[in-house]
């Protein structure tokens, strides 16, 4: 239906249009409704997935042994993963290579 032709109606007769149109919405929702019900049903009787819960734990990864040393400090080691440590960098900068600080395994 166009505009003008809604234009050229009467008030009683655009009042029955709209009562017509409540009426057709109302059916349409309904029976939209009545599939998002049985869908719903059919998820909670059948879950296929497991839902997750954001949590701000972290996973538990085993513990890294330490492979490089701070010679001038031998508490400060680092094992290789992550950001570089600031004595490592420093040391680096300074013509140094990564293998003088490794540390050496004994053999058993």
């Amino acid at each position: 239906m166009k505009w003008s032709e809604l234009e050229l109606m009467s008030a009683d007769d655009l009042w029955k249009l709209h009562v017509a149109i409540g009426a057709a919405l109302a059916v349409k929702l309904a029976a939209e409704k009545k599939v998002l019900d049985e869908r719903l049903r059919q998820l909670k009787a059948n879950p296929s997935f497991e839902r997750r819960v954001a949590t701000s734990e972290r996973r538990q990864y085993p513990p890294v042994f330490p492979k490089f040393r701070n010679p001038d400090d031998e508490s400060e080691t680092w094992s290789g993963r992550g950001k570089q440590p600031r004595w490592l960098k420093h040391q680096l900068g300074s013509g140094r290579s990564i293998e003088d600080f490794k540390i050496q395994v004994a053999s058993s």
